[in-house]
C-alpha cells in the first residue's frame, strides 16, 4: 500500500472535523490531522470544529470554520455580530484575558523563532503585557470608512471584508467612537439628497471615496475629512450645518484622483472650522498599575487629517510610559527619536532630557511636530525632515546620542539605519514596534553588533485584533 502525503488526501471544499490546539500569528486557529497542519479562520484553541478547506499546500492547508461542535472554554459572544464577516476583529470571540496571553506569547515566539534568542532568557526578561481596562471596546480615535455600492446598486459605507474590496456595511463599529454612526448617516443622507455617487474602483468614476473621522478623547473635538475623486463637493455647506449639530468642529476634503490603495490625497482643504483638532496626552509611569502616575500636566497635540497619531489614546499613554521608563533619562542626555511622526515620543521625553532630536520622512508630520513643540513651550527639541537611514548615514560620526528611540512602521528599520545606530554607540536603545516579527529581526542585528536585549514588554493597543505593540530595551555591551 502506497502512503499518500497530506496534500493528496485533502482538496478544496472538503469538510473536515478538527481539534484546534493553537493560534497563528494572524489569529487563526491551528489544528493537525496525522501531522498535516490546518490554519482555520474563526477557530479558537480548544474548539472542536467542522471546517471547510479553502486551499491546500504541500504541508498545510487553509480552512474556515463551518460549525463549532464543542466550543472552547475561552470562547465568548462577540460584541459585534459582523465580526466574522468584516474580519477587522479577528479574535473578538476569544476572552480578553486569553487575547492578552496570546499576544504576549506571540511576541515571545517571534523573538525566539526569528530573533534567535534563547526561550528561557526571553521568558526571564519579558515583563507582563499592559492590557486595557474594561471591555476593550470604543478605544479607536480614528476610523476610515470606504464608500461604494452593493449588488442592488445602493450606496453603502463600512469596511472592506478581509483580503477583498467588498464593502461590509457598518456604521457603528464597536471599536470606534459612538459619534461615527450619526456622522455617517448625515453623510449618506447628504449624498442621496445631492445625488452624489460613491467611487467605483473598477471604472474610476464616482466622487466620494472615503470618510476619515477623528476625535480628541481629552478635548472631545471631532474632525471629518471627505476623500473625493474630484476637485470639490457641491453643497458641502449644507452638510457642514448638519455635522455641526454633532459637535464636529473641523470639516475638510482631500482630493485623491489616483488609482491607488492609498486613502488620503497629498493635501486637504478646510471648509468649516479649524484645520486641526487637538488632543492631550499624559505620559504615565508604568509602576502602580498606571493609575494617578502622571509625569506632567500633559502635552497638547494638534492633529490634521494627514497626521499620524496613535489610534488608542489611553493605551498610548501606557506605551510611552514604558518607553520613558526604559530610556531612564536623568536630564543630561541627548535623545534621538527616529521615525518621530508628529513628535509624540520626542516631546514626551523633552522635559527629562538635555535635548531631543526627531527625524521623520513625512513633511506634514514634521510641520505638525514643530507646531506642537511651540504650542507646548518646549525649547530643547528639534525636528528634521529626512529618511532616517539617509540622514544618519550622511551625518555619521557627527551625531552624539546617549539614547536612541526607534518607532518605525510595520516593515521595521532599514539595515543601513541600524548600522549607523550601532556606530553612534548610544548607551541605550528603546525600540517601539507595531510588528514583533520585524522587531525580532532588528533586535537580532543589534545584538550581533555590540548590544544586549535587556527588557521586553507588550502593550495591547488593538483589542479584539491580532495586532500588538511591543517596547524593548537594548543596552550597549560594556567592554573590559
Amino acid at each position: 500500500m502506497i502512503k499518500k502525503d497530506g496534500n493528496d488526501l485533502y482538496e478544496k471544499n472538503m469538510i473536515i472535523e478538527l481539534d484546534v490546539t493553537d493560534m497563528g500569528s494572524e489569529g487563526q486557529g491551528i489544528g493537525r490531522i496525522d501531522g498535516f497542519t490546518f490554519f482555520v479562520k474563526d477557530a479558537l484553541p480548544s474548539d472542536h470544529i467542522e471546517a471547510r478547506i479553502l486551499k491546500v499546500k504541500k504541508n498545510y492547508a487553509y480552512a474556515k470554520t463551518e460549525r463549532v461542535i464543542t466550543p472552547s472554554p475561552f470562547r465568548v459572544t462577540p460584541a459585534c455580530g459582523l465580526a466574522r464577516k468584516c474580519g477587522g476583529c479577528q479574535i473578538m470571540e476569544l476572552s480578553y484575558e486569553k487575547q492578552l496571553e496570546y499576544k504576549e506569547n506571540k511576541v515571545k515566539s517571534n523573538l525566539v523563532r526569528i530573533g534567535g534568542f534563547d526561550k528561557e532568557y526571553i521568558d526571564s526578561i519579558t515583563e507582563p503585557i499592559a492590557g486595557m481596562e474594561g471591555d476593550a471596546l470604543r478605544y479607536r480615535n480614528k476610523a476610515q470608512f470606504p464608500f461604494g455600492k452593493n449588488k442592488e446598486g445602493k450606496t453603502v459605507c463600512g469596511f472592506y471584508a478581509g483580503r477583498t474590496h467588498d464593502i461590509i456595511p457598518v456604521t457603528d463599529c464597536k471599536l470606534g467612537i459612538k459619534e461615527n454612526e450619526d456622522i455617517l448617516k448625515c453623510v449618506m443622507a447628504f449624498m442621496d439628497k445631492n445625488h452624489i455617487e460613491p467611487y467605483d474602483e473598477k471604472t474610476g468614476k464616482g466622487l466620494l471615496r472615503h470618510i476619515l473621522i477623528r476625535k480628541g478623547f481629552a478635548t472631545g473635538e471631532i474632525m471629518v475629512c471627505m476623500v473625493i475623486n474630484g476637485d470639490n463637493i457641491s453643497g458641502i455647506e449644507s452638510l457642514a450645518d448638519e455635522l455641526k449639530k454633532i459637535n464636529v468642529c473641523s470639516i475638510s476634503y482631500s482630493i485623491n484622483k489616483k488609482n491607488t490603495n492609498v486613502i488620503m490625497g497629498d493635501n486637504y482643504h478646510t471648509v468649516y472650522g479649524k484645520d486641526t483638532i487637538s488632543d492631550v496626552m499624559h505620559v504615565r509611569k508604568p509602576e502602580g498599575g498606571f493609575k494617578d502616575c502622571y509625569i506632567d500636566a500633559g502635552i497638547t497635540f494638534n492633529i490634521s487629517p494627514l497626521s499620524f497619531y496613535q489610534v488608542n489614546p489611553v493605551q498610548v499613554e501606557k506605551l510611552y510610559g514604558i518607553a520613558i521608563d526604559y530610556a531612564d533619562l536623568k536630564g543630561d542626555e541627548e535623545v534621538w527619536d527616529l521615525c518621530c511622526g508628529i513628535g509624540t515620543i520626542s516631546l514626551s521625553m523633552a522635559g527629562m532630557a538635555k535635548k531631543v532630536h526627531g527625524i521623520e520622512i513625512v513633511p506634514e508630520a514634521i510641520e505638525d511636530a514643530k507646531v506642537n513643540m511651540i504650542n507646548n513651550h518646549i525649547e530643547n527639541a528639534e525636528f528634521i525632515c529626512a529618511p532616517a537611514e539617509e540622514y544618519l548615514t550622511k551625518h555619521e560620526g557627527e551625531i552624539k546620542a546617549d539614547v536612541i528611540v526607534m518607532d518605525p512602521p510595520r516593515k521595521g528599520m532599514e539595515e543601513e539605519a541600524l548600522r549607523v545606530v550601532v556606530n553612534t554607540s548610544p548607551e541605550r536603545i528603546v525600540y517601539v514596534s507595531c510588528d514583533s516579527a520585524t522587531l525580532a529581526r532588528d533586535l537580532k542585528y543589534l545584538c550581533e553588533n555590540g548590544y544586549e536585549l535587556k527588557k521586553v514588554r507588550a502593550c495591547d493597543m488593538f483589542g479584539q485584533t491580532y495586532h500588538v505593540e511591543t517596547c524593548a530595551l537594548i543596552t550597549r555591551v560594556k567592554k573590559n
